[in-house]
C-alpha cells in the first residue's frame, strides 16, 4: 500500500503458540487423552507434534484440533530422533522431556537453530543427573539425551531465555522430590514462566512458587485434558500496530481481558502513546484518531521482548522519541532482532540506533523511503516490517515473506485484508 488510510477490521488471530506448546507438552506427560482446540497451524506447533511422536506418544490430527494420549511418562523407540526444524521453543522443551527417556534421544533442527544457545539448559539436565552427550558443538544442537534424572535442584541464568526455564518446570514434577530452580540472575520474560505455571494448573499440577530467584515445583502428576487454545497475543500486536499506524480501528476477535499471556499488554502501551484501548471478555480493540499525534516511550521490554520489533516500527511513527531498555538477551533469538532490527529499519529511513541494552529511536515518519528488508529467518521482522509497510510511499519489500510461516502462515493474507 503505498499510503497509510483509516482502517476498520476485525481479525482472527492464530491460537497462541506459546500456550499450544505448553500444553502440548503436558498433554505429553498425562496419563490419558488430552484434546487440545484452536492450536495454531504455524511450523513452531507443527515441530512440536512431530517431536511428541518421536517420543513415542500417540498423536492423531492437527492444527486446529489434535488428541496427544500419554501413559505418564516418556517411553521412545530405541534410535528416536526429535527434529524441532527451526523452533526454539519446541527444542528446548523437547529437550527436557527427553531427559525423562530411559533410551537415548537425539534433538536436533535446522542450522539456524542449531546456532541459538542451549548450554544452559543442557548444563541443568546435567546436574540433575540426566545423561547430556554434546553433538557437533557443545551447547548447541544435535544434542542426545536420555534419563533417569536422579535430583531435583539446579541452578542457571534467568537472563538468556525463560525458555530454559519453563522446561525444567514441566518436567519438574517427575523428578524425585520434585524441582527447585536457583536463578543466579535476574529472570527475563517472567509472563512466560507465570503462564507455564498456570497451564501445568490446567493438567492438574497445583502448587508452584515462582520468586525472585526461586521457583519451586511439586512433585505431582499431570492429568489429561480438554483445552481451548487462545488467540496469540504476540501475533495480535501486528493488526493492533496498524491500527496505531493508519488511523481508524482494529479488533483481534477471542483475546479477552482475562489472558494471561503477558504480550496482551502490548495493547496498554499502545495506549500509552495515544491509542484508544477497548478491552472485552472475548475482544480487544485499538482505535486511534488520525488527529491525535503518537508520543513516544521510555519502556523497559523485557517481560514482552518478543514484541520489539513491533514497537520499533510503531515508534519510528512517533512524534517523539522512543527508548527501549532491557532486552539485550533478545540478540540471540531467531535473529539478532537489535543490530539486525535496526539495519533493516535504517535502510527504509527509520533513525534508529543500538543501544547496550535495547533501541533507540527518533520520530522518522518524514523520512521513511521504499527499500527491500531482509528478514534474517526471523518471522517476527517479517510481520514487524509489513505493518511498517502500510505506512511508507511506495511501500517496502520482504525478502523471504515465507518465514511467517513459523507462527502465522496466513499473516500476509490477513494483513492485506485490514482496509
Amino acid at each position: 500500500m503505498s499510503s497509510a488510510r483509516r482502517v476498520d477490521a476485525v481479525v482472527q488471530v492464530p491460537g497462541s503458540k506459546s500456550v499450544a506448546n505448553r500444553a502440548l507438552a503436558c498433554a505429553a506427560l498425562a496419563d490419558g487423552t488430552s484434546t487440545l482446540t484452536n492450536l495454531p497451524d504455524g511450523d513452531d506447533t507443527v515441530a512440536m507434534l512431530d517431536c511428541l511422536r518421536s517420543l513415542g506418544l500417540g498423536v492423531a490430527g492437527g492444527a486446529p484440533q489434535a488428541t496427544i494420549t500419554g501413559i505418564g511418562r516418556i517411553q521412545p523407540a530405541p534410535g528416536a530422533v526429535a527434529f524441532a526444524g527451526l523452533a526454539g521453543t519446541t527444542s528446548r522443551f523437547v529437550t527436557a522431556l527427553a531427559a525423562l527417556s530411559p533410551t537415548p534421544v537425539v534433538v536436533d533442527g535446522y542450522a539456524p537453530l542449531r546456532a541459538r544457545p542451549f548450554g544452559p539448559l543442557q548444563d541443568a539436565l546435567r546436574q540433575l543427573g540426566a545423561t547430556v552427550v554434546d553433538g557437533d558443538t557443545p551447547g548447541g544442537l544435535p544434542v542426545t539425551v536420555h534419563g533417569p534424572p536422579t535430583g531435583g535442584r539446579v541452578a542457571l541464568p534467568g537472563d538468556v531465555s525463560s525458555q530454559f526455564v519453563t522446561a525444567l518446570m514441566l518436567i519438574g514434577p517427575l523428578l524425585p522430590g520434585g524441582l527447585t530452580i536457583k536463578l543466579t540472575t535476574d529472570l527475563v520474560s517472567r509472563p512466560y514462566v507465570e503462564l507455564t505455571a498456570d497451564v501445568m494448573g490446567w493438567f492438574g499440577v497445583d502448587g508452584l512458587t515462582i520468586g525472585e530467584r526461586l521457583i519451586q515445583v511439586p512433585v505431582g502428576a499431570y492429568r489429561s485434558a480438554e483445552v481451548e487454545i487462545e488467540p496469540d497475543a504476540s501475533s495480535a500486536s501486528y493488526p493492533l500496530a496498524v491500527a496505531a499506524l493508519c488511523g481508524g480501528q482494529v479488533t483481534v476477535a477471542g483475546l479477552g481481558s482475562a489472558s494471561r499471556q503477558g504480550d496482551a499488554k502490548f495493547a496498554d502501551l499502545l495506549a500509552e502513546m495515544g491509542c484508544t484501548v477497548t478491552w472485552a471478555e472475548r475482544s480487544v480493540t485499538v482505535e486511534r484518531d488520525p488527529a491525535v499525534p503518537l508520543v513516544g516511550l521510555d519502556v523497559d521490554m523485557a517481560d514482552i521482548s518478543d514484541l520489539v520489533p513491533t514497537m520499533a516500527v510503531v515508534a519510528a511513527c512517533a512524534t517523539t522519541p522512543t527508548r527501549i531498555r532491557g532486552v539485550g538477551f533478545i540478540r540471540a533469538k531467531e535473529s539478532d532482532r537489535l543490530g539486525d532490527l535496526a539495519a533493516e529499519l535504517g535502510r527504509a529511513g527509520v533513525r534508529i540506533a543500538e543501544t547496550d541494552d535495547g533501541l533507540a529511536i527518533e520520530p522518522s515518519l518524514d523520512a521513511l523511503r521504499p527499500a527491500t528488508l531482509t528478514t534474517h529467518h526471523d518471522h517476527r521482522l517479517a510481520m514487524a516490517f509489513g505493518v511498517l509497510g502500510r505506512v511508507v510511499p511506495g511501500g517496502l519489500t520482504v525478502d523471504d515473506p515465507d518465514v511467517v510461516s513459523k507462527s502465522w502462515p496466513g499473516f500476509w493474507t490477513a494483513l492485506e485484508a485490514i482496509r
